[in-house]
């Protein structure tokens, strides 16, 4: 399928989505699937969950892979996809994309990537921490990351425990949109060297990209 046949059938499907996921219980279910479910960021990780599960037989999951970049899935047509998730009720309005040098491979080879973001109002936990409490205990104890994160005495950052889904965002970059886009610098990896950088994308911008918007009210 073209493009945009592929967007109008992505939108019959994904209008299935649950719109009201409560942390627990998704967690339980990406544990039961085995998929993700330790992630701090959980929401994320059911949106991408759920949406392969409604997109399966008109997508390919995963997408090209291009040096150790893998994207999350691609169309009949080559294109591909990430699958995103942003709080709406953010002081940052800009969605975290990929590596930029994968990225502008993929696009010269295609044409085209697309972004699949959606965006939600959210609930954090409350300042005793149940909620981190209940999970950590779910997966049997506290991650080397929190343990070392205690050792250097740093505050862990509220986690979030609901989410509501408002809207689907579909974005279709080009090459001409690349120099627009925001880079996001990574720290260093193991061995040293700096991470590659990433794209983003400031939703406050997006009028500038060719874009569709479904909600869910």
């Amino acid at each position: 399928m073209a493009y945009d046949q592929t967007i109008t059938a992505m939108k019959k499907r994904l209008k299935r989505m649950p719109k009201f996921w409560d942390g627990k219980q998704c967690i339980l279910e990406l544990k039961e699937a085995d998929y993700n479910w330790k992630q701090m960021e959980w929401w994320a990780f059911y949106f991408e969950y759920k949406a392969r599960s409604l997109l399966e037989d008109i997508c390919v999951f995963p997408g090209d892979k291009i040096a150790n970049v893998t994207f999350d899935m691609k169309i009949e047509a080559g294109i591909n996809f990430d699958l995103k998730a942003k709080a709406i009720k953010s002081d940052e309005h800009k969605v975290i994309l990929n590596d930029v040098g994968a990225m502008d491979m993929a696009i010269a080879e295609h044409g085209f990537h697309g972004e699949i973001i959606a965006l939600c109002d959210v609930e954090y936990n409350d300042e005793n921490r149940t909620f981190q409490k209940w999970h950590s205990k779910l997966k049997g104890g506290l991650s080397a990351y929190e343990k070392d994160r205690r050792k250097r005495t740093s505050t862990s950052r509220y986690r979030k425990t609901k989410a509501e889904l408002c809207e689907i965002v579909f974005v279709k970059l080009k090459k001409q949109d690349l120099p627009s886009l925001a880079r996001m610098k990574q720290g260093r990896s193991a061995n040293g060297k700096d991470r590659p950088q990433k794209y983003m994308l400031d939703l406050e911008r997006l009028g500038e990209y060719e874009h569709t918007i479904m909600g869910f009210n």
